[in-house]
């Protein structure tokens, strides 16, 4: 089984719990800041991606930061087990399929813009409101910049190509009551 895989079967029973038990918006606050400091303390990160680190050492490590993170005991469980099986490596990969889940759970698309050019702040709100109405659900937007673009514009919505065109041509684009 892939990691992905594994780590979407561990996003589900996560989030399968949450929403029995708690909130999970809280849940993935957690997730993130316990991958987060993980990412942020290199010599942790080497630690626990390590194969010559027993699993009972990282398993010592993880209940340490849960005593101190004061932890919801789902996100401890999660933890403590993923230490006991070696498979910390997997956590990154399990915050993201399970805020996948919370998007999909609160009705929340996301889009991928990419323009020719950078997006001012109206324009990107305007195109966000305009994605929201042509799909009836909320929609968080991320914009890239690819100046080889020149006048098309790219739409991903959960990492489907939504449209490829020119949208606006490159003068527009520069005005912000062109949207």
């Amino acid at each position: 089984m892939s990691s992905r895989a594994s780590a979407a079967r561990y996003a589900r029973a996560l989030f399968d719990v949450a929403v029995q038990e708690s909130e999970p918006g809280q849940i993935e606050q957690e997730l993130s800041s316990i991958t987060a400091l993980i990412k942020s303390h290199s010599d942790l990160q080497k630690a626990i991606e390590s194969p010559s680190v027993p699993p009972t050492a990282k398993k010592a490590v993880v209940e340490a930061l849960v005593q101190r993170g004061q932890f919801n005991s789902a996100v401890a469980k999660l933890l403590v087990m993923l230490a006991e099986r070696d498979r910390l490596v997997l956590l990154p990969e399990i915050l993201e399929a399970f805020q996948a889940r919370l998007r999909e759970q609160r009705k929340v698309l996301e889009a991928e813009v990419t323009t020719a050019i950078e997006l001012e702040p109206a324009q990107q709100a305007a195109l966000q409101q305009r994605l929201s109405a042509a799909t009836a659900r909320e929609v968080t937007v991320t914009t890239k910049v690819d100046p080889e673009m020149l006048t098309e514009a790219v739409r991903t919505v959960n990492e489907r190509v939504a449209g490829v065109g020119s949208v606006w041509p490159v003068e527009s684009v520069a005005r912000t009551e062109k949207v």
